[in-house]
This record gives C-alpha cells, structure tokens and sequence, in this order.
C-alpha cells in the first residue's frame, strides 16, 4: 500500500511541475508580446505564433494551466474572470509568478485563443460559441497594430466553432463589419483571415454570386501570410470554376498549391486543391499528368477513374465512376463540376472516332457512345464540330459524318497561346520573387547585439525547416 501511495505521489508531483514548465512557456510569450506592445515589431507576435502548435497540445494535457494562467495573470477587479474560470473543470494550482509583466490587451487576447483553442480541442462548441459575443466586443474596443496577428487567429476560431454547430450565417454581419474596420486601420492580416472566412462562409451554402461580388469589391493584401493567399486563391477557383470560367480557375488553383506551407500539416488542403485542378483541367479538355495521381498525399482513385472515362470517351464507364463515387463527389464539393465532364466524355469519344474513321454513320456512333438516339447524336456532332473539337462534315440525308485531314499543328494558334501561358508564369514568379525581398529601412539604423543576431538565425533556420518563412519575408 505504501509503495503505491508513493507512486501516487510521484506521479502527481511530476503532473504539478509539468504544468508549472508550460505555465513559465506561456509566460515567456508574455514577455514577447509586451517587447512587440512596446516596439511596435510584429516579429515578436509572429515567434509566439509559430510556438503556438506545440503549446495547443500540452495545455490539451494538463487541464490545470489555462486556468492556474487566467487567475494569476487576470486582475481581480476584470469581470469575466469568473465566467471564466468555470469553463474549466480543474482547479487553479497555488501559483505565483517570479516574472514581471503588464496585464496589456495584446496578453489578454493571446490567453482568450488559448481558451478557445482548448474548448475546441476539448469538442465544447456550444461554450466556444457563447465566447465569441464577448470576445468580439472586447476586439472591437482595441486599436493596436500589434494585436493583428492574435486578431486573425481569434476570427479563425470563432468562424470554426460557428461552422462546426452549422450556424454559419448568422456570423456574417460581424465578419463584414469587422472587414471594414481592419481595412480602414490597415491591419493587413486579420483583414486576410476575415476575406478568406467571409468566402468560405458563402461557398459552404453555395452563394456564389456573393462571393463573387465580395472579390470584386475588397482588394487583398499581398504582404500577407502565405498560407491565407494560398486559401483565398483556392476560394477564387472554386468561384471562376462554378462560372465557367476554367482558365482562370486553373491559373488559381496552382497559384493555390505553389503558395500553401509544404509541411505535413498542409497535407489536407494541398489534396483538396489538387482534386478541384484535376476536374479543371479535364474540364479544359486536358488530361492530367499519372504522377498527380501517385503522389502520397490522399486517395485520387475516384478521380483517377473520371480522367480515364474522359480520356477513353466512355459514357458508359463514366456513369459507373459516378454512380459508385458519388458520395465522395459531394463530400469533397466537386460533384457539380463533374457532372459537367459529361460532354467532355461525349466530344473526347467523338473525337477518337473521327481519328479512327474518316467516314462512320451516325447510327454506329450512337451505339458507341451509348447516346439515346441518331437525333440527338447529329446534334452532338455538329456542336463538335462548331466548336472546333473535330474537323468533319455532316451529311443529313445518308446519315454519316466525314472526318477532313488533320491540319498541321503549327498552323493554328495552339503553340502561340502555350508559349504565352509560359510567359505569363514566368512575369509573374519573376514579380513575387521581387515583392517578397525585404531590404533594410535607412531610418532603422539600429544597433543589434551579437545574441540578437544569433536567436533571428535561429528562428530563420527553424523556419526553412519547417518550410514557413512567411515570418521572414
């Protein structure tokens, strides 16, 4: 018995000096944001960031910090520190900080996303969602430079936990309030978050005309972070997609995979956005290349399935990658877009059969294509032709088609426009390359200490490492 009772004992002691070792980390992040209150450098903001992950899961571990933190940190006279304390079940530790620092507003909301982040991770939306009333208010009350950062990860939040209790709309009104005063006070990240928030909400209930109308208002900041112009140029290609507008929708969509972190944590959305420029590009008419398919970070069976009806020009194969799918279509929001590629498949198998034959009756294509009659296949075949996918003629009274010589490539505009797509690419990696340098400012000639130097190249190797240099750019 007494073995155990000193096992027991052990074990909570090791547990009780745990939670004082992050208590002393979150404190050190104090210590950061009072330097960046103070200095006006949003550096110090964006290392507190990046310790942000690791952090997320040890608080998940040991209940008793956050609430040790709100009530050694929170004055007693503050109204809502009450309110709370009782979000948490454990109880504060008999702690008293050995650090110094002001209870300022830039502390006050880093602990209010700690929260939030807990009582996601913890799954208690419905407190989550009672939070965020109060903590908009409390943002709307501050004007401060150095809160931008904090403020973009609060609306993330907030958005999230609105989403996850599918009541999306009802936040809509605060996100473009609050997009117009970011604006207006040039907080160039939380303005970010909020544009890529505001699109997401109307995409989820499919209002493409306001988004749409949304993007041709607002200007997006080009200075912010890499991850939020990854995710608002994937949103401009769902946008440009849903109207038909492919070109534009595939100029995106890479812009959307070139920009996103390449770290494991961004495995989801570069997936995602893979998908949606696989059903583009067979939207286009073109074929995505095999290694797209092979690449270790998702399942593209279903996907791989519909490029090979589109390239094979099989009605019939495309129906049964539809049918068996069509629940993994809708969970990843592209079945609307597929459901397009039907003419696709239908111009691609006449095309092989105009290739294949140079006179066939409309009767034999019908059959080939599994169309439902000659009627109808005159009409697809004449579209195909208007259109340039296939140069034939049509002889309505013998019911045939008759495939003309194919034409010298070089002839056409085809190489023009692929050698000015490449031109375009290359300006434009030419121009970020050019925006993203950052050269000292003549009036900053501030003296750096030899350690100062030492801990930046720290931080600038971390972030190589990990494959985010948004901090540095």
């Amino acid at each position: 018995m007494s073995e155990s009772k000193d096992v027991e004992m052990k074990d909570a002691n090791a547990s009780i000096e745990e939670t004082r070792s992050i208590i002393e980390e979150i404190e050190s992040s104090f210590n950061l944001l009072e330097k960046a209150s103070n200095t006006f450098d949003n550096r110090y903001v964006s290392k507190v960031i990046r310790d942000f992950g690791p952090l997320r899961k040890k608080i998940l571990n040991y209940e008793s910090v956050l609430p040790t933190i709100i009530n050694d940190v929170f004055p007693n006279n503050y109204k809502s520190k009450q309110d709370l304390l009782n979000l948490f079940t454990a109880q504060p530790l008999d702690y008293k900080s050995n650090k110094s620092f002001n209870f300022i507003p830039e502390i006050e909301l880093y602990i209010y996303l700690l929260i939030q982040v807990y009582l996601l991770d913890t799954n208690q939306i419905q407190q989550l969602n009672e939070l965020s009333p109060h903590l908009i208010k409390i943002m709307n009350s501050y004007n401060r430079r150095s809160l931008d950062f904090i403020q973009a990860k609060i609306w993330f939040y907030i958005s999230r936990g609105k989403e996850l209790s599918n009541d999306l709309i009802s936040i809509r009104n605060e996100l473009i309030y609050n997009l117009r005063t970011s604006s207006l006070r040039h907080d160039t990240e939380t303005t970010a978050s909020i544009i890529t928030l505001l699109l997401r909400n109307y995409l989820l209930y499919h209002d493409i005309q306001q988004a749409s109308n949304l993007v041709e208002k607002i200007q997006f900041p080009e200075n912010s972070a890499n991850s939020l112009i990854a995710r608002y140029y994937y949103y401009l290609a769902r946008i440009n997609a849903v109207q038909l507008d492919y070109s534009s929708a595939h100029e995106y969509v890479i812009a959307a995979i070139r920009k996103a972190p390449q770290t494991k944590f961004t495995n989801g959305f570069i997936q995602s956005a893979t998908k949606l420029n696989i059903v583009i590009e067979l939207l286009m008419g073109e074929i995505p290349e095999l290694k797209t398919f092979k690449s270790g970070k998702g399942n593209f069976e279903p996907y791989f399935n519909v490029t090979k009806a589109v390239k094979l020009g099989d009605l019939k194969l495309f129906k049964e990658v539809l049918n068996k799918y069509e629940s993994i279509f809708k969970k990843d929001d592209n079945y609307t877009l597929i459901l397009r590629l039907r003419q696709n498949v239908i111009k691609t198998g006449i095309r092989i059969i105009s290739l294949s034959y140079s006179k066939i009756s409309l009767k034999d294509i019908c059959i080939k294509l599994h169309l439902d009659s000659e009627e109808s296949t005159e009409y697809i075949v004449s579209k195909a032709i208007r259109d340039g996918v296939i140069e034939a003629t049509i002889n309505h009274e013998k019911g045939y088609m008759k495939s003309k010589e194919i034409l010298n490539i070089y002839s056409t505009n085809l190489p023009q426009q692929e050698f000015n797509q490449r031109i375009k690419f290359c300006l434009s990696l030419h121009n970020d390359s050019v925006k993203s340098m950052r050269f000292p400012n003549d009036n900053e000639q501030q003296k750096i200490t030899n350690k100062e130097i030492e801990n930046d190249e720290v931080e600038l190797l971390k972030a190589i490492e990990e494959g985010d240099l948004d901090d540095f750019i």
